[in-house]
C-alpha cells in the first residue's frame, strides 16, 4: 500500500471505548486503536458518560491509528464518526457539558417515556403502528426527564443533542444532527415535514425544539472541514472534511454492505438487531420502523430485535462451569436433528423486543425427557433464537418486506453450527464480509463519500465491502425446521398465562 493514500478514517464511539480505523478504498485496514473511559452508575438505571472523556478519546485513537497505520496525517482525506444512540448531553453555548451524559442504556426516564406514549401524538405511528413502545433509552423522554428534574440544567442548556452531535460540533464547529439518530430515536417524520413540535408541545417540551440543532444532515455529508483546535487535537490537517455519522448499528449496515432495497443486515451478539432497507414506507403491529431516510436518501429501514440471545448461549455454558467450553458444546449438538428430539426453547429469558415487545415474557424450555443431555439443549437455545430470527423475519414479510439477501455479522459467526442453523431455518443465505468491524468500516465508507471518491453511499460500499464466505441453507432441513418453528410460535401465548401473572408482580 502506498504511503500517499488517499486514505480514510472511520471513528466508532462505543459504549466502554471509542476506536478508530484507517481504511484504504478498498475498505482494506491498515490499522485500529482505541482508548477506553468510564461509566459510572449514580443510582440503579442510571448510566453516565463524561463527554470530555470522549473527546479526549477521539484524540488519542485517531493519533494512534494514523501513526500504527505508518501513513503521513496529510494522506487521510476524510473522516466520519459513528456513536452509540441516544447517549443524550446538555450543553453550553460553547459546547460545554453542563453535567454527565446520559448514555443509551441510562433507564431514569421510565416515568417520562410512558407520557410520551399517552400522549397519544401521531408521531408515534412510527414503532408498532402506534402501539410503541417508546424506550427510556431514546431522547425525548430523557430530555423530559431533564426537564422535570434537573430544570436549572434545561433551561441553562443552549443544545441538547447525543454523543454524535457533540463530537462533530468540536470536530467542525457546527452544530449540526444526523438524520440517522433523528429518524430512529428523536419521532423525526422526514416524509412528514420533519421534526413534530406537537408532541413536544403536548408533552410541555416546546422549548426543546430550539436546544436541538436545526440542521439535519444526510449521512456522508460534509458537515464541515477540521477547526485548527481540533486538527491539533488529531493531528490532522486543518479542514480536512467530517462526514456525517450516525447510530453504530445502523452504520454497521453500510459497513456490511446493506445498502439496496431488500437487503437486511443481521447483527449478532448478546442480542440480535434485524435491520433491512425498503422501497416503501410501512407501519404496523411487530416491527420497528419504517423511518424514511434514516441510511440511505429514498429508503425506508425497518427494525427489528431480540433482547437475549448470546446471552443465553452464554448463561448456559457458564451454568455447566468447569471445562466446558463452546467447542465441546458445537461438537455435541452438530450431529443431532433439527429439532433436538423434541426439545422447544423460547429465547425470550429478558423479555420479546420484537414482535411481541413484551417485556414480562419469560425464556423457557419445552420437552424436556431423560432422553435429554447438554447437547440437545444447547442445540436447543439456538435453534430456539433461530426461530425467534424467523418470526421477525415473518412479520416483515407480512408487511411487505422481502429479505432477499442476509450479511450477518458478531458473534454468532464464531460457530458453523449456529450460523447454518439460522441459515437453514429462515430458508435465506447468509453472507459475511471480511472486515467484521462493520461500524467502523460503515464510517469509513462514509468518510470516503465525503472525500469525493465515489458518488453515493451505495456504491462506496459495493467497492469497499468484500464478502469472505457464504452460508447456504439446507432445504431438507428446512423443511425438517418447520413443524418445530410452528411449535415454537404457539409457546409465546401458551407460556404468557403462565409466566406473565409471576413476572408482573413486584
Amino acid at each position: 500500500m502506498s504511503a500517499d493514500g488517499p486514505y480514510v478514517i472511520g471513528i466508532d464511539g462505543g459504549t466502554e471505548s471509542l476506536r478508530a480505523g484507517v481504511f484504504d478504498l478498498q475498505g482494506r485496514p491498515l490499522a485500529f486503536a482505541a482508548t477506553p473511559y468510564r461509566t459510572a452508575f449514580p443510582q440503579p438505571g442510571w448510566a453516565e458518560q463524561n463527554p470530555a472523556d470522549w473527546w479526549a478519546a477521539v484524540g488519542s485513537s485517531v493519533r494512534q491509528a494514523v501513526r500504527e497505520a505508518g501513513i503521513s496525517p496529510g494522506a487521510v482525506s476524510a473522516l466520519a464518526v459513528d456513536t452509540t444512540c441516544c447517549s443524550v448531553v446538555a450543553l453550553d453555548a460553547e459546547g460545554q457539558a453542563l453535567r454527565p451524559a446520559l448514555i443509551w442504556m441510562d433507564v431514569r426516564s421510565a416515568a417520562e417515556a410512558e407520557s410520551v406514549v399517552a400522549s397519544g401524538d401521531a408521531a408515534l405511528k412510527i414503532n408498532g403502528g402506534g402501539a410503541g413502545p417508546v424506550s427510556a433509552e431514546w431522547m425525548v423522554p430523557k430530555a423530559l426527564w431533564l426537564q422535570r428534574n434537573e430544570p436549572d440544567v434545561f433551561e441553562r442548556a443552549a443544545t441538547i443533542c447525543e454523543y454524535q452531535d457533540y463530537l462533530n460540533f468540536h470536530l467542525t464547529g457546527r452544530r449540526v444532527a444526523s438524520i440517522n439518530n433523528a429518524a430512529i430515536r428523536w419521532h423525526y417524520l422526514a416524509e412528514d415535514g420533519g421534526f413534530q413540535p406537537g408532541l413536544l408541545e403536548k408533552l410541555g417540551l416546546g422549548a426543546l425544539l430550539a436546544k436541538w440543532p436545526s440542521e439535519v444532515v444526510p449521512l456522508g455529508q460534509v458537515i464541515g472541514g477540521l477547526t485548527a483546535q481540533a486538527a491539533g487535537h488529531l493531528g490532522l490537517p486543518a479542514k480536512l472534511p467530517v462526514a456525517q455519522g450516525g447510530a453504530d448499528a445502523f452504520i454497521g449496515m453500510i459497513g456490511l454492505g446493506v445498502v439496496r432495497p431488500g437487503s437486511l443486515a443481521f447483527l449478532t451478539g448478546s442480542s440480535h438487531l434485524q435491520l433491512g432497507l425498503s422501497e416503501k414506507p410501512f407501519h404496523g403491529a411487530g416491527v420497528w420502523g419504517t423511518y424514511a431516510d434514516a441510511v440511505i436518501p429514498g429508503l425506508h429501514v425497518v427494525e427489528g430485535g431480540q433482547t437475549s440471545t448470546g446471552s443465553v448461549v452464554k448463561w448456559f455454558r457458564d451454568l455447566l462451569g468447569g471445562d466446558v467450553t463452546y467447542d465441546l458444546l458445537n461438537a455435541e449438538a452438530r450431529d443431532l436433528p433439527p429439532g433436538s428430539e423434541g426439545l422447544i426453547v423460547q429465547d425470550h429469558f429478558q423479555g420479546n423486543r420484537t414482535p411481541h415487545t413484551d417485556p414480562l415474557s419469560r425464556g423457557a424450555f419445552a420437552g424436556l425427557s431423560l432422553k435429554h443431555g447438554r447437547g440437545h439443549m444447547f442445540r436447543a437455545i439456538i435453534e430456539g433464537i433461530a426461530f425467534g430470527s424467523e418470526l421477525i423475519l415473518e412479520t416483515m414479510r407480512g408487511r411487505g418486506f422481502e429479505p432477499r439477501e442476509i450479511v450477518i455479522a458478531g458473534g454468532a459467526t464464531r460457530s458453523d453450527l449456529w450460523l447454518q442453523i439460522h441459515a437453514d431455518v429462515s430458508n435465506v443465505p447468509l453472507k459475511l464480509t471480511k472486515v467484521p468491524d462493520a461500524p467502523s468500516l460503515g464510517s469509513a465508507i462514509l468518510a470516503a463519500v465525503a472525500a469525493g471518491h465515489f458518488p453515493d453511499i451505495a456504491t462506496a460500499a459495493e467497492a469497499m465491502v468484500a464478502v469472505e464466505r457464504v452460508v447456504e441453507p439446507d432445504r431438507q432441513a428446512h423443511e425438517a425446521y418447520q413443524p418445530f418453528y410452528e411449535a415454537y410460535k404457539r409457546a409465546y401465548p401458551a407460556l404468557s398465562s403462565v409466566t406473565g401473572p409471576l413476572t408482573a408482580r413486584p
